[in-house]
């Protein structure tokens, strides 16, 4: 009986982490391609809420959180791909440390490490915050 649990609790990881990989990588491919109403249902604004981002040249944005989920007005088009995944999840909560490239509809690439926050909200993961930090 024990083992039984223990493999229970194995497998719901390995599907909390996949919800969320998928998750991230729907939330990506939505705003390249302007899809507001998929990008926003990735995302639960909380009060708490915290949107950081960085620029190559040193250059910090605060985003208001409601921002993130406001139809998206100049899509950039093109695709990205995740990578280097690192996930520290409890229960109905998680961080994610991933590293995204970012590629135009040009084939110009941007590079980013980045840290999404997010929780299991009606049994789905939910973004609540992120901060993401673009590098050369």
């Amino acid at each position: 009986l024990i083992p039984s649990l223990i493999l229970l609790s194995c497998n719901s990881k390995t599907d909390d982490t996949q919800a969320i990989k998928s998750l991230l990588e729907k939330e990506s491919s939505s705003w390249r391609l302007g899809d507001s109403k998929t990008h926003a249902a990735c995302w639960q604004i909380q009060p708490y809420s915290k949107i950081l981002i960085s620029t190559v040249d040193g250059k910090m944005f605060d985003i208001p959180a409601e921002d993130i989920i406001k139809p998206i007005a100049n899509p950039s088009g093109g695709t990205s791909i995740n990578s280097n995944y690192k996930m520290s999840i409890h229960d109905d909560n998680a961080w994610v440390s991933h590293d995204e490239v970012s590629i135009a509809k040009d084939g110009k690439k941007t590079f980013s490490h980045e840290i999404r926050l997010l929780e299991k909200i009606n049994g789905n993961w939910k973004l609540v915050g992120q901060s993401i930090h673009a590098y050369k």
